[in-house]
């Protein structure tokens, strides 16, 4: 019975068509999408801190300064007469700003030491900004250009700004530039391996091609998501990155399959059948593995997190769609066209005396010694990761020469509290809280003694080390209403440690800790960091299991096996480990920092090694398929491990090295980025991609599977019958003639192939069922 043309050849016109159109109407709708992202995202909405941050604002109109100004006097003397009228006039002049709610500053305080430099020429400025997350990031941005005193002002004051928010509004507008010229080197240079590779123009483009087609069409996808829910700004980066790493690596496995097939003689429309069959069906299952790496991202409650698994599975769906329905219609419309535009000769196929054939045969004749080689290696570089400290990211992570780098190292060097990184105590349903005033003034002096803790402003004033200042009547009046409502009252810790710091983390445990006469929330910069660790790490074994679970499931079902499933998920942890310990030794530890131009903080940015665990392990899986397919398909008709071994590492071998390399230039332009964990997220992927690709692939795998034999491919009776009946593997007859089509063309020719090809589903007995 002759084989049905597929519908990608059946309907090919029809489908390039289609592809087309979707393109241009989803660049249409989504080429604005950024207006409808968010910047933040990074908090757990659920959390004692964010609830308590939201208690602060509806009780009190108030929430933590996101903008501070530093005032310096030009003349060494804070306290001198002429500052005061200009001071007046910069909190007037704040005041009239749009979504500035509260403005505290040194002055208007009654000059309390605590917002004055050590030298006495400093004095803070406090500001509380009111919008959504968004607004008070670009108001702070803003509010930066308006009051930043230029470089060579002459007057009696400067004034600098800074702050949480101002930084992230500037660290924003650096990665923005810094991806500009990231894609500036990394695209040029992707083009021109790509032409080194395919060897033909023609060829050479079909995976931009591809990529365009998933990145614009995820870009209207986000903004329909957004509509809906938070998605973040960041996502973006990452469509851009996954489409075009994505794209490459399937329209090289598509291509290359279809470049052989010609060579081996047959006629264009048979080469894209066989083509679908193999190498498109690997396509599906490749992106199948990614995209359960990415949804075990939807497990954890940040928005910032939950955005790349909606960009991420997007974007595989879309490169999955473009290089298994629209490329194979490209591909039958081009021909052997597909080879026009030649710079360079390149071998199609494999031979007994390639290089990737010598390497399988060479690790397999002593798999041993190799793979206890290999692991110790990895082992070694993953040594660093028992250390890890994760934390969330503050000026330092910016190049010395920013703005509020700067303003940040004035704040740590000249003052010694952390006024705009005050923790927040509050309380509410307290009834009338005046009938509690002695009790929380007792409480309050309590948290004043408490290691880390510079001061507790409380309603009744003060208190430094259990000690409480005389005021003033006006003092006096400024706390008490300050503080309290008609049924809430809140406290202030101003830290003397850094908000992002273990010391923090120390110091927010110790103030729940505090026996506390009613029930109390603690918000603030450092106890969103120690709930924000909490929930990760609460949900980091589901997301575990979810990738270990759905791999395995995937897996078994394309192989029928239940050994491979387990080989690669347990490589993929070895891989992964040995990357994020050269994280850790290089980004908190500090190896090379000077090098790489970064300044270390002793932690990782919290949600960066979730992120990167996800899409590096999604990406080996990528890899592992490409192998164990070919490899399959020479088992199913040899049934002899060692050369179905060393023929799928030939095969897919120089492929893989290919994707491999071209997906770490995308990523390693990240490296040039000068905010350092976008440095860790662009070095960081382009290791654990090398590392698949040079260590894992070309010794471990080999290794493993000669040391595995015929077990390679086992599997219980019961779970056979499952693989059987549910499995993806199903009957494909490559050497079955094209039938004729639904058009009525005539059937291609079917020639002698040039060299032995592989047929995909002849069964072999025993353990290659």
């Amino acid at each position: 019975m002759p084989a049905t043309r597929p519908f990608q050849i059946r309907h090919r016109a029809r489908i390039l068509v289609i592809a087309l159109v979707a393109l241009v109407l989803a660049g249409a709708y989504g080429g604005n999408v950024a207006d409808s992202l968010i910047s933040g995202g990074f908090e757990d909405p659920n959390e004692e801190s964010e609830r308590a941050i939201a208690a602060l604002e509806q009780q009190f109109d108030q929430s933590s300064p996101q903008v501070v100004m530093i005032v310096e006097a030009t003349g060494g003397n804070i306290d001198a007469p002429e500052l005061d009228a200009i001071a007046a006039t910069l909190e007037e002049s704040l005041r009239r700003e749009d979504l500035v709610r509260n403005v505290a500053t040194y002055w208007n305080l009654n000059r309390v030491p605590m917002l004055r430099s050590r030298a006495g020429d400093k004095a803070l400025v406090l500001i509380d900004l009111d919008g959504t997350e968004d607004e008070v990031l670009v108001r702070a941005g803003e509010l930066r250009a308006l009051y930043t005193s230029p470089d060579d002002v002459t007057g009696p004051a400067r004034v600098t700004v800074g702050g949480l928010a101002a930084t992230f509004d500037e660290i924003n507008h650096v990665i923005e530039e810094d991806l500009v010229v990231a894609e500036v080197v990394a695209f040029p240079l992707t083009l021109l391996l790509l032409l080194f590779i395919f060897g033909s123009i023609v060829s050479a483009l079909l995976p931009l091609g591809i990529g365009g087609l998933a990145i614009i069409g995820t870009f209207g996808l986000l903004k329909l998501i957004a509509s809906v829910t938070d998605v973040s700004i960041f996502a973006l980066n990452f469509t851009t990155a996954m489409g075009l790493g994505l794209a490459i690596d399937y329209s090289l496995l598509v291509v290359n399959r279809f470049r052989e097939e010609l060579a081996a003689g047959f006629d264009v429309d048979e080469a894209v059948r066989r083509t679908v069959a193999t190498a498109g069906r690997t396509v599906m299952f490749s992106g199948a593995t990614v995209a359960s790496a990415l949804l075990a991202l939807l497990v954890f409650p940040m928005a910032f997190l939950r955005s790349f698994a909606y960009a991420g599975i997007a974007v595989v769906g879309l490169a999955v769609v473009g290089a298994y329905v629209v490329l194979p219609a490209a591909l039958s419309v081009l021909g052997h066209r597909v080879n026009k535009g030649k710079v360079r000769n390149v071998r199609v196929g494999a031979s007994e005396d390639g290089g990737w054939h010598r390497i399988a045969l060479t690790v397999m004749r002593r798999p041993l010694p190799i793979a206890t080689a290999a692991t110790l290696f990895l082992v070694l570089l993953g040594l660093p990761f028992l250390g890890v400290n994760l934390g969330f990211p503050d000026d330092r992570v910016l190049y010395e020469g920013a703005a509020t780098r700067q303003f940040g190292d004035a704040i740590r060097d000249d003052f010694d509290s952390r006024e705009a990184s005050a923790l927040t105590v509050i309380a509410t349903d307290l009834g009338d809280p005046s009938g509690h005033l002695d009790t929380i003034a007792e409480y309050a002096e309590r948290l004043s003694m408490i290691d880390g803790v510079q001061r507790v402003d409380a309603p009744s004033g003060p208190y430094l080390r259990g000690f409480r200042p005389a005021l003033d009547a006006q003092a006096e009046q400024f706390f008490a209403t300050r503080h309290v409502t008609e049924h809430a009252v809140y406290l202030s810790v101003v830290p003397s440690v850094e908000p992002f710091s273990p010391e923090a983390e120390q110091l927010v445990a110790a103030i729940r800790g505090e026996p506390a006469p009613f029930d109390v929330l603690v918000g603030g910069q450092s106890a969103t960091l120690v709930d924000g660790k909490a929930s990760v790490f609460q949900r980091v074994p589901f997301a575990g299991a979810i990738i270990a679970g759905i791999t395995f499931l995937v897996l078994f079902l394309t192989f029928g096996s239940v050994l491979m499933p387990l080989k690669a998920i347990v490589l993929n942890l070895l891989s992964l480990s040995a990357t994020f310990g050269a994280m850790v030794w290089v980004f908190q530890d500090g190896h090379l920092a000077g090098l790489l131009n970064i300044t270390t903080t002793g932690t990782l940015t919290l949600t960066m090694p979730v992120l990167m665990f996800c899409l590096a392990f999604g990406l080996s899986m990528d890899y592992e398929v490409f192998l164990l397919s070919r490899v399959k398909e020479e088992w199913d008709r040899t049934g002899d491990n060692e050369l179905s071994v060393a023929h799928g590492l030939e095969h897919t071998g120089r492929i893989v090295t290919a994707a491999a390399i071209l997906i770490a230039v995308v990523f390693a332009s990240f490296s040039i980025s000068r905010v350092s964990f976008m440095k860790l997220f662009g070095i960081g992927m382009t290791l654990a991609v090398l590392v698949d690709a040079f260590i894992v692939r070309s010794t471990l795998v080999p290794a493993f599977m000669k040391l595995a034999g015929g077990a390679n491919w086992w599997a219980p009776p019961w779970m056979r019958r499952i693989h059987d009946r549910w499995g993806f593997t199903e009957h494909v007859d490559l050497d079955a003639p094209v039938g004729v089509g639904e058009d009525g063309d005539p059937p291609g020719p079917t020639p002698t192939p040039v060299q032995p090809l592989t047929q995909a589903t002849v069964r072999q007995p025993g353990l290659g069922r």
